[in-house]
């Protein structure tokens, strides 16, 4: 495993980053996926993020492959499952799923995996507490899973789960309201545990579709926010990003 945490030292670094979701099922066109690599690029975003529930081994590869041939920006696997672990990406996001209670995404999964990720030797590996919020609509997450999000008004049982995964040694919090999401994770949560006086990363994803919410979610304390399904429907919204993006440096 690589130890130097730069991944990790970039996602602490700041609040307000992007990452871009691709989804290898949702990217079998080249020149749109070429054309989707070259606009976030030029948006600005801070890394790319390849995973989806359902994903083969080969069509991560591929992708993988594709975005690394077109851009400098770090790749992280988002795995919705073992075989989704790639030697070609740059980190693994190394997930937990401690919002549900079901074995096989709580350990189950890690163990199948665990000696080709202990193996790999330039992905950054990030243990990660992944927790699935609902959004108001069944995602393909939760369903695979065979698990039960957190309720979006029950916001210190989310808290108090991201709490007891940083314990075990989690390095990043992930907030996921699911792909398609119809709401966003609250802003409730983020706010609750970075008053409970954490440093951990939070990273956020699910139903965020403006720069208005975006630049909420910032302020309540995400240092990642990721976009994914609003991208694959409106590409041009990299532009906004563009924006977004200058005024953050400025």
């Amino acid at each position: 495993m690589n130890k130097d945490n730069q991944i990790l030292e970039k996602f602490c670094a700041k609040k307000g980053q992007i990452a871009i979701l691709i989804d290898p099922e949702k990217a079998q066109n080249p020149e749109r996926l070429v054309d989707l690599i070259k606009k976030a690029d030029f948006a600005k975003v801070d890394y790319f993020f390849i995973g989806g529930s359902t994903v083969t081994p080969e069509e991560m590869s591929l992708t993988i492959e594709a975005v690394k041939k077109e851009s400098r920006l770090p790749v992280v696997i988002f795995p919705g499952d073992y075989q989704q672990v790639n030697s070609k990406a740059d980190g693994l996001l190394y997930l937990s799923l401690l919002s549900g209670r079901n074995p096989e995404y709580l350990i189950g999964q890690h163990v199948k995996s665990a000696r080709k990720v202990y193996q790999l030797k330039d992905v950054e590996v990030i243990p990660t507490a992944y927790l699935l919020i609902d959004g108001g609509k069944n995602s393909s997450v939760a369903y695979v899973s065979q698990t039960t999000p957190i309720p979006r008004e029950e916001i210190s049982i989310a808290a108090n789960t991201a709490i007891a995964g940083i314990l075990q040694g989690k390095k990043v919090v992930y907030f996921d309201a699911g792909s398609g999401a119809k709401h966003h994770v609250p802003f409730e949560m983020l706010k609750e545990l970075k008053d409970m006086g954490k440093s951990t990363p939070i990273i956020v994803g699910g139903g965020i579709r403006s720069i208005n919410t975006i630049e909420s979610l910032k302020a309540s304390g995400a240092n990642v926010i990721v976009l994914g399904n609003h991208i694959e429907e409106n590409i041009d919204f990299l532009l906004e990003l563009s924006t977004y993006a200058n005024k953050i440096e400025k």
